[in-house]
């Protein structure tokens, strides 16, 4: 169905993912990271398939914003909380990689992974039981993120994990000195929240999502040091677990990954980036993510100067986050997707090249 209305579909997306990772395992004479690409691919596409099925046994559909686009009210009876079949598989995949390979590091992803799962978890809970698109409070869920992420960077800065130099390419960076701290905190804290209020199209921010792994865990490789081949493989698989989540979440979606998957995702990203010294290039490659967050602070921002300064609030866009403000152009759903995921694609080509010349 999807393919009638949308040129750049779900196995476009699928064929080029797949496509520039067998072109990566041969450049890198390493075969694992297609392997691990395909295998958790085939991992997300069946625990999603049936685990789709016990979700709508149980009834935990989604509930849709009195306030929001008065399309989207046909999916109040979507299956909601996918995510789980995205978190615990790369959960699982940790715990079996935390006895062999750096221990501490994969252990503190871990417990960072876990934290935004169990937030995201209760968010979607509380969202279900009250029959309504709120769960935990803004300010409750930052509490819980801040004290997580504060944790999180805390032992790994203590550890020496956390390299102050920010990498822009492989010879120079900028030396952030303790700066590095609250720039982690904001690398982790607004990418969970950027990644989640990207998600409110059919297959927007799992698409999105599946192409920022694949460039963040190749430009890991791009830096040359054997012992951070380890979180490309982590990349790759996140990467193959959005893109089988994505064959149901695609347009129209049987299924929405919820808080649960959404904030985790986010996590998932900043906590790379951050053991990795990824910050620059993940900038670039999560520009959706980032201009998604930005047009809700614009929106609300603007309204609240011109609320105080007028006695009468403006908007800037029609709607916030900015794919709903297109929505309400006209915009077909999927051809916004469409277009957010080419844009994405450009955005990682143009941060892999930036890498390889600067």
């Amino acid at each position: 169905m999807i393919g009638k209305i949308n040129s750049f579909n779900f196995k476009s997306l699928f064929i080029l993912n797949t496509f520039a990772l067998i072109v990566t395992s041969y450049i890198f004479s390493n075969y694992i990271f297609i392997g691990i690409f395909i295998l958790f691919f085939l991992i997300s596409s069946l625990t999603t398939k049936h685990g789709l099925k016990i979700i709508t046994q149980f009834g935990i559909f989604q509930n849709i914003r009195n306030d929001g686009p008065a399309m989207h009210f046909y999916k109040k009876h979507t299956p909601t909380t996918g995510g789980v079949f995205i978190i615990i598989p790369f959960l699982i995949l940790l715990l079996l990689l935390s006895s062999k390979f750096y221990t501490i590091k994969i252990l503190l992803i871990f417990f960072c992974i876990f934290g935004f799962f169990i937030i995201g978890l209760l968010d979607d809970y509380l969202s279900i039981k009250n029959t309504r698109n709120t769960g935990l409070k803004s300010s409750e869920k930052f509490i819980l993120q801040s004290l997580i992420s504060i944790i999180f960077i805390l032992l790994a800065f203590s550890r020496g994990y956390i390299n102050p130099l920010i990498m822009i390419s492989n010879s120079w960076g900028i030396d952030t000195n303790i700066m590095i701290l609250p720039i982690s905190f904001f690398t982790l804290v607004g990418l969970s929240n950027s990644v989640n209020l990207t998600d409110g199209l059919d297959g927007l921010a799992s698409g999105c999502s599946a192409i920022v792994f694949y460039g963040l865990g190749t430009e890991i490789l791009l830096k040359g040091q054997q012992e951070l081949i380890i979180f490309s493989v982590l990349c790759y698989s996140m990467s193959g677990l959005c893109l089988g989540f994505l064959n149901f979440n695609r347009y129209p979606a049987k299924i929405f990954m919820g808080d649960t998957g959404s904030l985790s995702i986010g996590a998932i990203l900043g906590s790379i980036s951050i053991l990795t010294n990824s910050f620059f290039t993940l900038f670039i490659f999560s520009g959706i993510f980032i201009v998604e967050s930005l047009s809700v602070i614009i929106q609300v921002g603007f309204f609240k100067i011109t609320k105080k300064l007028f006695n009468s609030g403006k908007r800037i866009f029609r709607m916030a986050p900015l794919h709903h403000h297109f929505e309400l152009q006209g915009i077909r759903e999927a051809k916004i997707v469409e277009n957010f995921w080419k844009i994405n694609i450009f955005l990682v080509i143009f941060g892999i090249v930036l890498k390889i010349n600067l």
